[in-house]
């Protein structure tokens, strides 16, 4: 094989998507991945070679211990067995120029630099073709969504169940109901599902005007609760994304009107959207609607308020991938959330996602959640 320039990652695909992508196996330490002239090859421990000939969707798999025998110096430190091991392979492939993802570790770059390989960084996405799903993608992405839909059905089954106390705190089983109690209770019906939770959002009251906030302590009667629930399918790695917000008891006139203006956010995006539609300018006639209902987003008393993040984003492999809603021109086979929200204190925040897959002609709902205010 004459020298040539090959396509390199460095890395373990239980933590990088682009890995996962690319073998379709998980593996919790870090091995490599070559591709010379078309044709890849996985090299790794000897733990998981034979797995990974079962599993990893290479050409070749080779076992890092027999790579370490034909490096031609002894490591300086344990650590370095792995990286003579991959010299020994990039020598045996007659590799002296390699092109790896932005996200190689830099002491990883610079040691392959040190051995005369040539190392070109990229700033371009790995594996572009990411951002159009196949068939088997959506398969799967519709699985971390009804993992997502059992959780989301246990959680307001529990918020029905839960009592109301005196001063509004919510009670279930005996004890306060808390964010992270119902966190709990979600989280495990996303297990039993198949599905691994991640960090699911149960935010209540003011927490709920930050989008990002996981939520704690006490839950209360009569205020918005965010639910945002995005498991990882656990026998692909694909993940699901589902918000609603929802009261528990009855919601104010104010909070109402806010719901009723993000759900109609929501509707003028999902008839909106189709391949060739502009993400950025739906995005702003979203944002444009909600201002003329009287929501308008800026700076009050030193925080945010209004609509001051997102119409929504791309996902697979990772819970936000490119492109993001507002990137460009929406291309058939992406696969977008499309999650709006309102956010003032005093009032509560508002959010409410579905996830769908551009088509040519509109879009297919991908979330089968209904949609309400009040348990």
């Amino acid at each position: 094989m004459r020298s040539s320039t090959a396509r390199l990652m460095v890395g373990a695909s239980e933590h990088c998507a682009d890995l996962l992508y690319a073998t379709g196996m998980f593996v919790p330490d870090p091995f490599v991945w070559l591709e010379v002239s078309g044709r890849s090859c996985a090299l790794l421990s000897p733990l998981e070679v034979d797995r990974a000939r079962a599993e990893a969707r290479v050409q070749e798999v080779i076992d890092q211990g027999e790579m370490e025998k034909k490096s031609k110096r002894e490591p300086a430190h344990p650590a370095e067995r792995f990286l003579l091991a991959l010299e020994a392979l990039l020598r045996a492939k007659r590799v002296r120029s390699v092109a790896v993802p932005e996200w190689t570790p830099a002491g990883t770059v610079e040691w392959l630099r040190g051995e005369g390989i040539r190392v070109e960084v990229g700033a371009e996405p790995f594996f572009p073709e990411r951002e159009i799903k196949t068939k088997e993608e959506i398969t799967a992405i519709t699985r971390g969504q009804r993992q997502a839909e059992a959780g989301m059905a246990r959680g307001w089954e529990v918020l029905r169940a839960a009592r109301v106390q005196r001063g509004g705190r919510l009670a279930w089983s005996g004890k306060a109901l808390t964010s992270e109690r119902l966190r709990g209770e979600i989280d495990a019906a996303v297990v039993r599902a198949g599905g691994l939770p991640a960090r699911t959002i149960v935010a209540g009251g003011l927490q709920a005007c930050d989008p990002h906030e996981a939520g704690h302590g006490p839950l209360r009667a009569n205020e918005a609760v965010i639910l945002d629930i995005f498991p990882r399918d656990q026998r692909s790695g694909y993940f699901g994304d589902l918000t609603r917000t929802v009261v528990k008891g009855r919601a104010s006139e104010a909070l109402r009107r806010q719901y009723d203006a993000v759900f109609r956010g929501q509707q003028l995006a999902l008839k909106s959207m189709k391949a060739g539609a502009d993400g950025a300018a739906l995005h702003a006639r979203i944002k444009e609607g909600f201002t003329t209902a009287g929501y308008s987003t800026e700076v009050r008393e030193g925080r945010w308020v209004g609509f001051f993040h997102g119409t929504g984003h791309s996902l697979g492999l990772e819970i936000h991938e490119a492109p993001r809603f507002s990137a460009g021109k929406f291309k058939a086979g992406q696969v977008m959330t499309v999650e709006p929200g309102l956010y003032f204190p005093g009032t509560g925040g508002v959010r409410i996602e579905d996830l769908v897959v551009i088509t040519r002609s509109g879009i297919r709902n991908l979330t089968r959640c209904p949609k309400f205010l009040e348990l």
